[in-house]
């Protein structure tokens, strides 16, 4: 799924400055980005596609500090230009930043804030979301990244909207995107935004990539417990709620175990996580489910009772607000596509016996759309998501978008910037919700 652009009044209102061009497109590059992320926006906008129908764009590939720079593999690249020329680009596109944890070159920066203020669209792919935000265009703002670095954005910056579940955000004039992949998805949309649908579908034919993939990035989410929790306090509190998941049991009851008002373990949860306990509990509840839709023969009902929901009624609703499908549809749309491998009708596919899971409960900490004011295990859960001048770009209908999401597209599973295991946050994606409604024109 992904937040498609519908352009507020403000960002309709700004106009390029006279030396900036709509066609022309600066691609900023730092030394330690990966090769992957960064010759995304080359090959998009980089070549000329005009006899398959694709509009011809102006690329100027800038260097965002001194070069050679280095790259993925120790290959060293030089950049025809420098920060001087993304002064007549009306797109600007920041790739990849080499390290989340370090600040980006202030002279980057800035050439960044001035693009923006002369009216320059600015992008930010994967990680090069930390880079928009370290100029301070993220703040107030919607925005994605990577789901490994989601967690890490969102504490770093407290003012921005980070939500890991969507592969692209567009916020009008300010557009980041989600890992790998997901870049090649914001691409094409820009493409789309610039020409329309039959130019982007001219280059997705060419790049043989579908033109939109529907879901997000909610199937590629890490599921392991994570070092930062494991070393902390609560550990043992997540680890005793994820072995009694089938229990019916709430907030409070967690809080009592860690010997905390519901107050303070709110506090500190979310200090620790980027989401709120309820949110997580439920989104466990429901991933619990999902689990038990995919490896059993148990009936709805009966997967309701082995989640803690109180009722079929309430996980059903849970389950349709965090995957856009019914429990039924759910297991019909993953059946389709990965048929039964295992003997007997009830196998998990794995040698294991009929009904059973063929692995443990693990924690994926992610946030659930809309404040929640009820009981996990009740029939009431998170109200109405707020209505977004960014509407999201769901399926046709909920079996649709769950077919989509239960397979890799073409473009591949989102990728990780930065190879090796995530960093110690990389559990909590996202802030406990989304930014207020905004108005569209």
């Amino acid at each position: 799924m992904s937040h498609d652009s519908t352009t507020a009044p403000e960002a309709a209102a700004r106009k390029l400055s006279g030396r900036r061009r709509r066609e022309i497109v600066a691609v900023l590059l730092f030394s330690g980005g990966p090769i992957f992320e960064s010759s995304i926006p080359l090959s998009v906008f980089g070549i000329d596609r005009q006899d398959a129908g694709v509009p011809r764009y102006r690329l100027l590939v800038c260097a965002g500090e001194e070069g050679p720079l280095r790259t993925t593999g120790g290959l060293e690249l030089t950049a025809p230009h420098g920060l001087e020329a993304i002064s007549r680009a009306g797109t600007v596109v920041v790739p990849a930043w080499r390290s989340i944890t370090s600040p980006p070159p202030e002279e980057a920066l800035d050439a960044i804030r001035r693009a923006h203020e002369e009216g320059a669209r600015i992008v930010g792919l994967c990680t090069g979301a930390f880079v928009l935000a370290a100029a301070g265009l993220l703040d107030g703002r919607p925005a994605t990244t990577h789901w490994m670095y989601a967690p890490t954005l969102a504490k770093r910056y407290p003012s921005v909207h980070v939500d890991p579940r969507e592969l692209f955000v567009d916020d009008g004039d300010v557009l980041t995107s989600a890992g790998t992949a997901a870049g090649i998805d914001l691409c094409l949309h820009i493409v789309r935004t610039d020409h329309g649908n039959e130019a982007a579908g001219a280059l997705a034919r060419r790049l043989v990539v579908p033109p939109r993939r529907s879901g997000g990035q909610e199937r590629y989410l890490d599921r392991s417990l994570p070092e930062e929790i494991g070393a902390d306090p609560l550990a043992e509190v997540v680890a005793w709620a994820l072995e009694h998941l089938h229990e019916q049991f709430d907030v409070e009851t967690l809080a009592a175990r860690a010997y905390m008002s519901r107050r303070t373990f709110d506090r500190r949860f979310r200090s620790l996580t980027g989401s709120a306990p309820l949110q997580w509990l439920i989104t466990q509840r429901v991933l619990q489910a999902q689990r038990l839709l995919e490896t059993s023969d148990y009936s709805v009902d009966e997967v309701a009772g082995r989640c803690g929901f109180r009722s079929p009624v309430a996980l059903r609703g849970h389950f349709r607000r965090q995957l856009g499908s019914s429990p039924a549809a759910y297991r019909a749309a993953y059946r389709a596509r990965r048929p039964q491998t295992g003997e007997g009708p009830g196998s998990n596919g794995s040698g294991g016996h009929p009904g059973k899971l063929s692995e443990k409960p693990s924690v994926e900490l992610t946030s659930v759309p809309g404040p929640v004011d009820r009981d996990p295990a009740g029939a009431q859960g998170p109200g109405p998501v707020p209505t977004q001048s960014r509407r999201t770009a769901a399926a046709s209908s909920p079996l649709g978008a769950h077919a989509a999401a239960l397979q890799t597209g073409p473009g591949g599973p989102t990728g990780h910037t930065e190879g090796g295991k995530p960093p110690s946050d990389a559990f909590a994606p996202g802030r406990a919700s989304l930014p207020g409604p905004r108005t569209a024109p």
